[in-house]
């Protein structure tokens, strides 16, 4: 169970196609698209439910009376959520019904940047899906130890499989391609001498983008390119264009793509500045792009990168010291050489999409069959 689609669609899909092919699978999600699982290629049955994102108590409650409707009808044998809501409203309707074995995967926490009553409530919710579950997924070991420390989870039923990640990294997919680089340079306005820096992902604050652009702003070279490519939820792109506004013809904000291997493929370098990350996905996908990448120094991203050999890590909202890195790697070329070639060796070693997908199987045949 997933709050929305996108969430099946881009972590999920992979494990799903080879889970139903031994089990009998239900997928319950928002989507307006009901043949998505079909497209995918996983053959499962579909429920769709008006999930809401955000906090919208009338909303949510029908949702949890639809759901134990749902679970006393189709008595199920384990429920596995992910995303926040979901996790509440999946494990509360799953105790409701006794089913017996409750499993809830966690990304990451919007709770880790708020402070007052907001992140304690946040925290909290967190804290009652740990409760309620018989076991705890968790992409990355640094957030599983986090959410240990701050006694939300329990560790003697919490898991991390692998060396984190929740999807891996398709290695079909995402691979270097000079052709599809030279086609985004070209449809950009980019020429293929310039020095691409790319930031994938949502145009959102706590992603770190006005402090990407502030950056960049600062960096005096007729030859760098900063390419935004994500939905901007935020409204950002014209505080950006502002920050930036000397340089704005170096400026890129493309919004959502469903392909972003393309426009790695046209980076010299991935930039991921954020202030919370479970994982941080874009980064292995780029390294196994031979794409290192600049990114926080938080929990999350340090599972991703290993400082120093595979990228650089700067302090959240440290805008000297992410400008000091960009200029590294463009002044630099042999060290950013040799972060390309060690970034790929690692994504292809530990983040195999197969690989996860395997730890997935092992865990269901061990635990939930």
């Amino acid at each position: 169970m997933a709050t929305v689609d996108t969430a099946i669609t881009s972590f999920l899909a992979n494990h799903l196609r080879e889970l139903s092919k031994l089990y009998e699978l239900t997928i319950i999600t928002n989507t307006s698209n009901l043949n998505f699982l079909s497209e995918i290629g996983v053959d499962a049955n579909l429920i769709q439910i008006n999930f809401s994102r955000k906090i919208a108590l009338v909303s949510d409650f029908y949702c949890l009376i639809k759901l134990v409707q749902i679970f006393i009808k189709n008595r199920f044998a384990n429920v596995h959520s992910i995303t926040p809501k979901a996790g509440l409203l999946a494990m509360l309707a799953a105790r409701i019904c006794f089913i017996s074995r409750r499993i809830h995967t966690f990304t990451g926490q919007v709770w880790a940047t708020e402070t007052g009553l907001k992140r304690s409530f946040l925290k909290f919710i967190d804290k009652l899906i740990g409760k309620m579950t018989t076991h705890n997924l968790v992409d990355s070991q640094s957030q599983c130890d986090f959410l240990v420390k701050e006694a939300v989870l329990s560790p003697n039923k919490s898991l991390v499989f692998g060396s984190g990640s929740v999807a891996g990294v398709d290695l079909k997919k995402f691979k270097s391609n000079k052709r599809f680089g030279n086609e985004i340079r070209k449809q950009l306005g980019i020429p293929k001498d310039g020095f691409v820096y790319l930031f994938l992902g949502r145009l959102v604050e706590d992603k770190g983008v006005l402090d990407l652009a502030k950056a960049f702003s600062e960096i005096n070279n007729a030859k760098i390119y900063l390419v935004f490519v994500g939905s901007d939820e935020a409204k950002l792109s014209a505080h950006i264009f502002n920050i930036c506004a000397l340089k704005t013809k170096y400026i890129r904000i493309v919004g959502f793509s469903k392909k972003p291997y393309k426009y790695i493929a046209s980076a010299n370098v991935l930039c991921l500045p954020s202030y919370r990350e479970g994982f941080g996905s874009v980064i292995i996908e780029a390294a196994a792009m031979s794409v290192p990448a600049i990114a926080s120094n938080i929990y999350g991203i340090t599972d991703a990168i290993e400082p120093n050999k595979t990228g650089l890590l700067h302090e959240p909202g440290d805008i000297l010291g992410i400008k000091i890195a960009m200029e590294s790697l463009l002044h630099k070329p042999l060290l950013l050489n040799k972060l390309k070639k060690a970034a790929k060796k690692r994504a292809v070693d530990k983040f195999d999409a197969n690989k996860i997908t395997d730890h997935w199987l092992k865990f269901y045949s061990r635990y939930v069959s």
